[in-house]
């Protein structure tokens, strides 16, 4: 009993061990890529040529970020914050609206309707594009934000309710019931019961989507044209075409890109942690 006991104990901490380092490989991995980008955003336009692109700084030069954000940098970041905003506040409206009756209600075509938007999730991006592209001149919205909005929301809506209809399934029928019985109907269940519940599903659906939506190009690219009606990816693209020789004032943007998704994935990784725990334990 003892010899097992070791053995299991033996077998535990190597298991540990391995654990601890894969976790630490893939910490440095994730990790790396930004420190470098970081490090060399503070070095001259040269420096990398001479010194190399994994030496220190000579100093913390705020140059290059001085003459990005003196450039038209916040033009692209209220524009992406504008049409992140909005677009996932109406993709989430329509996602809990849509996977509430597909995942409370019985009815004839309940299975079809799902499994129509299931499929809609294998459309590729860019076949959407030219018809996108017609349709966006037909409403008058071309060369405008607003013209970013549908397309962000029609692409994330099929893995959203796919998401989120499993999610619904697990909410116990009893909290539903209770409430009918109390007197209330779908609209007020929907509103009082399933949402509140449904907040850490919600959640990991606005960070999951709003990460996608801050870093997508092409339809950025396809659908606006002035440099007034373009977001941030778009920026980086740009600066890369101004400043093609000069690399750390590239890295300066690309960090000044990156920094507003890292900033929210540090105060709502709780939410994101809880919304995928929740989601794997119900049931």
């Amino acid at each position: 009993m003892e010899q097992q006991y070791r053995k299991n104990r033996i077998k535990s901490r190597i298991a540990w061990v391995i654990a601890t380092i894969l976790a630490v490989f893939a910490a440095v991995v994730a990790i790396a890529p930004f420190i470098f980008m970081v490090m060399n955003s503070f070095k001259e336009k040269f420096e990398m040529l001479t010194k190399g692109v994994f030496s220190l700084p000579n100093k913390l030069d705020f140059t290059n970020y001085k003459e990005v954000i003196e450039g038209n940098f916040f033009s692209y970041f209220f524009n992406s914050v504008i049409v992140l905003v909005v677009s996932l506040v109406i993709l989430l409206l329509i996602s809990a609206f849509a996977s509430y009756p597909l995942s409370r209600f019985k009815f004839k075509l309940n299975g079809f309707v799902y499994a129509v938007i299931v499929a809609c999730m294998s459309i590729p991006v860019h076949i959407t594009l030219i018809p996108i592209f017609k349709m966006s001149q037909s409403l008058h919205l071309y060369d405008s934000i607003w013209a970013l909005i549908g397309p962000y929301v029609a692409m994330n809506v099929p893995i959203s309710v796919f998401i989120l209809t499993s999610f619904m399934q697990q909410i116990p029928k009893e909290i539903e019931e209770a409430a009918t019985i109390d007197g209330c109907g779908k609209i007020r269940i929907f509103f009082s019961v399933i949402l509140p519940m449904a907040k850490p599903g919600l959640s990991t659906l606005a960070i999951y989507n709003g990460v996608n939506m801050w870093n997508e190009f092409i339809f950025g690219y396809t659908l606006t044209q002035s440099q007034g009606n373009r977001t941030l990816p778009l920026a980086v693209w740009e600066f890369q075409g101004q400043y093609s020789m000069n690399t750390p004032m590239i890295m300066a943007v690309l960090t000044l890109t990156v920094l507003p998704m890292i900033i929210l994935f540090i105060f709502a990784q709780d939410k994101l942690i809880k919304g995928m725990a929740a989601g794997a334990v119900k049931g």
